[in-house]
Formats: C-alpha cells, structure tokens, sequence
C-alpha cells in the first residue's frame, strides 16, 4: 500500500489533500504541518537514515523558517531519501520557483487551488513510476547478489581446479601452467629459476606393506609438511604425479635449490614415518633431484624438467634419500 507524506503549514490545505487522496482510494497518509516535522517522518533525525516506506511527498512551497524549496533540496540531499518523488504544491507560478523545485529535485508541480482530477492523475501516474522504478532496483539488487555468488562460486571451481583432489596441494595441470609463465618472466627480466623434484622411496613397498589407504595418507602427511615448509612467496609446491612433488623456485640459483631441496628431503625424514618395507631406511624418505638454470638462447622449460628428472634419477641410483643439484 502506498504511504504518502503531505507537508503543508495551512491545516485546511493540508485536509483538503488528504480527504482528496482518501476518496481516492489512498488510505496510508502522514501529515506533517512543516519541514522539521516531515523530516522526523523521514528519519533524518535518526544517526543513521535508512530508506523509510514513503512513496511520495507533496509539499507546499511557501512554508516558515524552512520553506518548501530548501526542504526538497536538504531530503534530496540524503542518499537513502533521493528515489522518493517530490511533488511542490503551491499557490505560485512564477518560473523561478519552479526551476528552483526542479533544480533542488522535485518531480512535478500542482497549483493550489488543487485540482481533483489532477491531483489524483498526478498521484497515480507518479506512484506508478515509483513503483517501477522500485521494482527494477530490487531486480537489480538481486542480479547483483546472484553475480556476486556466481563470481565467489567460480573462485571456488577455479580453487578446486588448480588443487590436487588427494593433497590439497597445486596440481600438476596447474603447475605446468604456473611454470611456464615463470619461465617467461625469467628469461624476460634475467634472472635465473630452479625446478625440484622430490619422489617418495620405496613408495610402492610401502603400498604393498601397509595398504594403498595408508599410502594416501602418506602423501597427505608429506604434502601438508611440504606446504608448512619454510619458503619464499612466489614459490609453488605441488603433486606432480603419483609420489612426485614438484617445487618451483624463481629467482634462485643452484645453491638455493639445494638448500630447499635438503630441507625437504629433512622434514620428510624427520616425520619419522615408519616404513618396514623400504630397503634404506626404517622411516619413510624421499630422493631429490634440484636443477636451476637462467634461461637464455634455446633454452627451455623442457630441458629443465629433462635435467631435473635426470638429477632424481641419479639421486636413486646413488642410494636415495639424498639430493643432487646441478647447474646448466
């Protein structure tokens, strides 16, 4: 149901109007006889305005201390109260306080002595806009929280996309791509970047020993100690395949990715996970392969993945649960 607000200092004005608008069919009706008064039904004596359920404002022009031109520029003035039309009633018709009632927001005009007809024509086609306009702001409200939804509910695809299901950790479809651009960013700006390889020993004796469930969990425990790992921002850690763990180090040289390398190979070690089936070591460890190369010529990111699995292989033929490092 519509509410409209009347604001008029002459009582007789202001029952002419609402006995106008009652016979009219319009029922929810406030009075207020001046400024102040149509300001508390608005709620701008409030510390904090919000819309209030007020569809339109007549007001009467000539009014004291506030009159009605300086109202309407004040309630237009507050945001929460700017999509209420306001429609000047008055007794006046010269041009300049018409263009002042439409400069200071004011929707439309009715001359006093007032009209039947037109006040109810004036009401109804501008309630009508009013509530269009209301219906649209609400459409688009909505759409607005719909988008943002969608647009948090793709971050999440996308998160989910770029994680390994078992590790949580980056997988490999997104590592390729991460490295790729890093290659590009090295071989732009010149400095050098260094690929590690890690694989779990044994891992297959391992499966074979105590299930391939406790064999998830193992590459869940490692994952979570690699990700905990003491390491700059920009590097990636990720579950490159079976038992392989890829990290990539950007802006670091060989000596770098065999101290991460160590490090890793370390913590792995240090977890303390029994392992009865291995052939080195009565706990679980791992063998790395650490490769770091400034990227320059006809290099590519290709022969540092060759490299960095050659340099894994010998780490295993050496007798595993160690690291080699090489630089090209």
């Amino acid at each position: 149901m519509s509410r409209i607000l009347i604001v008029d200092d002459s009582p007789d004005s202001r029952m002419l109007i609402k006995e106008i608008l009652s016979k009219g069919g319009y029922s929810n009706i406030t009075l207020a006889e001046s400024a102040e008064e149509a300001y508390g039904h608005l709620g701008m004596n409030s510390p904090t305005i919000v819309t209030p359920d007020i569809d339109i404002i007549l007001m009467d022009i000539l009014m004291p201390k506030i009159n009605g031109i300086e109202a309407c520029y004040r309630i237009k003035s507050v945001e929460a109260l700017r999509d209420i039309p306001i429609v000047m009633v008055t007794a006046l018709d010269e041009t300049e306080s018409l263009q002042m009632a439409f400069g200071g927001g004011a929707i439309d005009y009715i001359i006093k002595p007032v009209n039947k007809i037109e006040l109810l024509a004036r009401v109804r086609s501008i309630l009508r806009l009013k509530h269009e306009m209301d219906r649209r702001k609400s459409r688009e409200k909505e759409l607005l929280e719909l988008t943002k939804q969608l647009e948090s509910a793709n971050r999440v695809l996308q998160s989910f996309s770029s994680l390994d299901g078992l590790t949580s950790i980056a997988n490999r479809q997104f590592f390729d791509g991460f490295f790729d651009r890093e290659w590009i960013r090295a071989k732009r700006y010149d400095h050098p970047i260094s690929l590690i390889i890690a694989d779990i020993d044994n891992f297959k004796l391992y499966n074979d020993e105590y299930g391939h469930q406790a064999g998830d969990f193992l590459l869940q425990r490692i994952a979570r100690g690699l990700s905990e790992m003491e390491r700059k921002s920009g590097d990636l850690i990720a579950r490159y395949g079976g038992e392989e763990f890829a990290i990539l180090i950007s802006g670091a040289g060989v000596d770098e990715a065999r101290e991460v390398g160590e490090k890793a190979r370390s913590l792995v070690e240090n977890l303390k996970i029994p392992h009865a089936g291995s052939k080195i070591s009565e706990f679980v460890t791992i063998s790395v392969g650490a490769v770091s190369t400034l990227p320059e010529g006809d290099a590519s990111s290709t022969m540092l993945f060759k490299a960095a699995e050659d340099a894994l292989a010998k780490a295993k033929n050496d007798g595993r649960n160690r690291v080699v490092a090489i630089r090209l």
